[in-house]
């Protein structure tokens, strides 16, 4: 017989997560972005305007440790294709280990296309996405967008997010920029003060 977890348990698992995501951040720092995961709370505000009735493909890319995904899964039904993309390998383990109930593939964003293609699908509904974009190069900034560009549906969201902070310094301006110039639709939410560091998300319509 199972036993349900504790809050102890509880305790622990997140211990473990902030741990691994710490150890990675110090690592590759290029690839993580952040100190420590994304709140709950900015993964609320991350999927709030997506229409989970009336979708049928969602894709994440860099799920991290998987507090967006997690929040996708309790809301998705069960004909909705979801699945996340992870280059960390280490990160990717720490998913699989943690969230089994999520597909995952360990790779590089910008190879979507076959990815969808794996599950028969055309095009994504929405796009949300926990890569540190401030931290990637132009080239790489812009095949990314251009995969993100190529695989969603007109009409279609993508979510990104940023550091609060992050406004104030030329790369993060660059990339406002940037995803306005993309994106026939653009919007920033609210600020997510319950977050360290606070952050935003911006909202993209193709």
């Amino acid at each position: 017989m199972s036993l349900a977890p504790t809050p102890r348990d509880d305790i622990i698992v997140k211990m473990k997560t902030a741990l691994t995501f710490i150890t990675q951040f110090i690592r590759h720092p290029g690839q993580i972005g952040a100190i420590v995961p994304s709140s709950e709370f900015l993964a609320r505000r991350m999927v709030e305007t997506i229409d989970f009735k009336n979708i049928d493909t969602i894709v994440e890319f860099g799920p991290g440790t998987g507090v967006f995904s997690e929040t996708v899964l309790s809301r998705i039904s069960p004909q909705t294709i979801f699945f996340a993309i992870e280059a960390n390998p280490v990160m990717a383990d720490h998913l699989r280990a943690h969230l089994p109930q999520l597909i995952l593939y360990q790779d590089n964003a910008t190879r979507l296309a076959d990815y969808l293609a794996r599950h028969q699908s055309n095009k994504a509904d929405a796009i949300i996405c926990g890569l540190p974009w401030a931290s990637f190069g132009d080239d790489l900034q812009d095949e990314l967008l251009g995969a993100i560009l190529d695989n969603l549906k007109p009409g279609g969201q993508f979510m990104t997010f940023a550091y609060l902070q992050g406004l104030l310094l030329p790369a993060g301006q660059k990339f406002y920029r940037k995803l306005k110039a993309h994106f026939a639709g653009f919007g920033r939410s609210p600020i997510v003060w319950r977050n360290f560091p606070p952050a935003f998300v911006y909202r993209c319509i193709k």
